[in-house]
C-alpha cells in the first residue's frame, strides 16, 4: 500500500488542511445566515464592503476587489447581479472612462446593514468558541492577510 509523504505525523498536524476545514464550516455557517437574504457570501461580502468604502466617496470596482480580495473579473460579474436586483448602480467613472464608479442604493445599503447584523452574530457564535483566543486569531489572521 502506498502511503502520502507528509511531513506531518498526523492530518491534525496540518496548519492547511485545519484551515480548510475549518473554512468549509464557517462558509457553511454563513450561508445558512445569509439564505434569508436572498445573498450568496461573496454578493454580501462585496456590498457590505462597498457600502463600507462609500462612506469615504467614490469606488471603483478596482478599488472594491482590491479591498475585498477578489478577482476583478469575478467582482465585475457579482456587481453585475447586484445591480440586477437593484442594489447596486454601475457608471462611467468621470476621472476614467475604462473604469466603472460603483453606488450603493438605499435598498443595498438597507440590505447590507441588515445582513451584516446577522453575519457578525453568525461569526460570534462561531468563533466564541475560543473565548478569549479570539482577538490573537484576528491578530494571527491579519498577518497571513498581508
Amino acid at each position: 500500500m502506498t502511503r502520502l509523504e507528509t511531513g506531518h505525523e498526523s492530518a491534525a498536524d496540518s496548519p492547511g488542511l485545519l484551515l480548510w476545514q475549518v473554512t468549509n464550516s464557517w462558509q457553511s455557517a454563513i450561508r445558512a445566515a445569509l439564505r434569508p437574504f436572498d445573498l450568496t457570501h461573496v454578493q454580501f461580502v462585496l456590498l457590505a464592503s462597498l457600502t463600507y468604502l462609500a462612506a469615504e466617496g467614490a469606488v471603483t470596482q478596482k478599488r472594491l476587489a482590491d479591498h475585498a480580495a477578489t478577482d476583478p473579473m469575478m467582482t465585475s460579474q457579482v456587481i453585475r447581479t447586484l445591480e440586477a436586483k437593484a442594489l447596486v448602480r454601475r457608471d462611467s467613472d468621470p476621472t476614467d472612462r475604462r473604469a466603472k464608479a460603483l453606488t450603493v442604493t438605499r435598498a443595498g445599503a438597507d440590505l447590507a446593514n441588515r445582513a451584516v447584523v446577522v453575519v457578525e452574530a453568525c461569526d460570534r457564535a462561531f468563533f466564541g468558541r475560543l473565548g478569549d483566543g479570539v482577538p490573537s486569531l484576528v491578530r494571527a489572521l491579519a498577518v497571513l492577510a498581508r
